[in-house]
């Protein structure tokens, strides 16, 4: 009998080094950026055969920063993210997939406002290597498009030349940056 070393990896998200935000369009013509401040999440990385890897992430919906602390405080809302009720924002990988070289298709519940949806993240390998402390290190970005009416946050208000305040569709982007759990 041969005993065969695991290939998984596990990598721990270094908020420090890692972003998670937003984009929404609003009133029709511009764009409105935000982020969250706190976050983490774990990568568990089987090299030799990428279907295998996973992904969890949890956000603090509550750490929500759109440079206007008065409409931060109405995305906290139970118009919004509702925080009292639905402290937590998660993703969880339900299948990785490889699309080209560095390219990886992430497909996952992503549970927002109590209500859970598949999503596809779109992943990118962005790199690999020391950090000038002596840590290895990992570069993730990843991106996807959600609708806020599948995850119930349907406020908005009508604007008088014709559509509405706060666009639909939500660009979320992710830059994230790991280490092995083991040197945290």
């Amino acid at each position: 009998m041969t005993d065969t070393l695991s290939t998984v990896s596990t990598w721990t998200i270094d908020p420090s080094h890692s972003q998670v935000e937003f984009t929404v369009k609003h009133m029709m013509f511009s764009k409105v950026k935000g982020s969250f401040t706190s976050f983490n999440g774990t990568i568990d990385l089987d090299e030799q055969n990428i279907e295998n890897s996973t992904v969890r992430v949890e956000i603090d919906p509550a750490t929500i920063n759109t440079r206007d602390e008065k409409r931060d405080a109405h995305l906290r809302s139970a118009d919004f993210f509702n925080t009292d009720v639905n402290p937590m924002m998660t993703f969880v990988s339900t299948k990785v997939e490889r699309d080209g070289d560095e390219d990886l298709k992430i497909t996952g519940d992503l549970t927002m406002n109590g209500v859970t949806k598949s999503v596809v993240l779109e992943a990118e390998l962005e790199g690999r290597g020391m950090s000038p402390f002596g840590m290895e290190v990992l570069g993730y970005s990843a991106e996807t498009k959600i609708s806020r009416k599948d995850f119930d946050i349907n406020w908005n208000a009508a604007l008088e030349t014709g559509g509405v305040l706060v666009s639909d569709e939500v660009t979320i982007k992710m830059e994230i940056q790991a280490v092995p759990t083991t040197q945290e």
